[in-house]
């Protein structure tokens, strides 16, 4: 808590202030003015887009419809500027390069977010919202900000929209992501916790699911996340299993999900980066990693299983792979060839990678995604989105 910097405001002639929360690490408004249901949508609008702050101090539901407003204003569609023209006298519009489109649309992205982000509520010591209407949402900010999270008995202020997504995540976290590939229903689920990447892609998991197994008596999953892999791997058959992560709630979910699913006898957990110590669990036959497929900068804790700037993690599994497989070993790299088809890593720098890492590629297994986006015309990512295949790569040391 003590690290949380403070936001402060003027309120009744006098200076006030709250420690400020935000998962992203943006910092707080510079200028905050109080708002009520008495604002209008395109005055907040005006004032979001300036960076200015709205607390609020009205009905919370009216607060939630006010974000609604302020987003279909910013994806309203800009007028056509005037610029070259065809032959036909209307403005011709280039489409971008696929690297263009993407750094384009992760631009507008950030810009809905930060104009979105800017209607602010009030949360007290005890994780209650002192606004009319507004619903119990202690159960939800203590599974993500942990229960010492108000210890310190002092009240913050968090953007709406990002306590809405507190909420979203905890209503995940009970009901839960069926998983076939790990057994019937009311056996087959993964809850994921606040900030850890929900299961919800599941072609990489059907990949685990398939392909044979190398060996059966030790593997290590490299980044665990909720846990999927691992408890699948022991669902398989796989005796031992060694789980990293280096994210302190991953290996809390990981635990917890392989506990519900009776698996934790068989899957040790340990916080690391990348791989386990050699001298303490030896080197494995089968090793996983389904590491972010694209190298861009991540703009909140949970798209760090996505985004990865300079694909740092896939580059520390290749490089250490070969040090950490047993003899005649595999390592499974999923990975999906998004980051190809938008031109930010081609596919030779990846073969390159694998060569430079004394490794091998002794076979590979592919699968289209299944995900909306795939199919969603409209999506400014759609052409990339619709090549898309996701990859089991099976990696082997090269022979001296």
């Amino acid at each position: 808590m003590s690290t949380l910097p403070r936001i402060e405001w003027q309120e009744g002639g006098a200076a006030h202030s709250a420690r400020w929360r935000s998962e992203s690490g943006a910092p707080p408004p510079k200028r905050v003015v109080l708002a009520d249901d008495t604002l209008s949508a395109d005055a907040a609008y005006r004032l979001a887009c300036e960076g200015t702050g709205l607390l609020w101090r009205g009905d919370f539901h009216n607060a939630r419809q006010l974000v609604q407003a302020l987003a279909r204003r910013v994806e309203r569609k800009p007028r056509r500027k005037q610029g070259a023209t065809g032959k036909s006298g209307t403005a011709e519009k280039t489409a971008p390069f696929p690297a263009e489109a993407f750094h384009q649309h992760r631009q507008a992205q950030a810009q809905r977010a930060r104009v979105l982000g800017m209607v602010l509520v009030p949360v007290a010591a005890d994780f209650t919202v002192p606004l009319r209407r507004a619903p119990d949402l202690r159960a939800a900010c203590t599974e993500a900000w942990g229960a010492a999270g108000n210890a310190e008995g002092d009240a913050s202020v968090v953007s709406l929209r990002e306590l809405m997504g507190l909420v979203g995540a905890h209503e995940w976290r009970k009901k839960g992501v069926e998983v076939p590939a790990l057994g019937g229903p009311g056996h087959n689920r993964i809850h994921p916790y606040y900030g850890v990447f929900s299961p919800v892609r599941g072609e990489y998991v059907q990949l685990v699911a398939q392909a044979p197994l190398p060996s059966k008596m030790l593997a290590f999953d490299i980044g665990v996340g909720t846990g999927v892999l691992s408890a699948l791997l022991a669902h398989r058959g796989v005796l031992r299993v060694i789980a990293t992560d280096q994210d302190p709630r991953a290996l809390a979910c990981a635990r917890d999900n392989l506990q519900r699913l009776g698996l934790k006898p068989h899957v040790e957990v340990v916080q690391a980066d990348l791989f386990p110590a050699v001298s303490t669990y030896g080197r494995a036959p089968l090793i996983v990693c389904n590491p972010p497929w694209v190298p861009a900068r991540a703009s909140a804790p949970i798209e760090h299983a996505v985004y990865d700037p300079d694909s740092r993690m896939l580059r520390g599994f290749l490089a250490g792979l070969a040090a950490h497989l047993a003899p005649g070993g595999e390592g499974w790299l999923i990975l999906s060839d998004l980051a190809e088809h938008l031109g930010l890593r081609p596919r030779e720098q990846l073969l390159g990678w694998i060569k430079a890492a004394g490794l091998q590629v002794l076979g590979r297994r592919d699968i289209r995604p299944h995900h909306p986006k795939a199919g969603d015309a409209s999506d400014p990512l759609h052409a990339a989105r619709a090549a898309e295949v996701t990859s089991l790569w099976r990696l082997g040391a090269l022979r001296a």
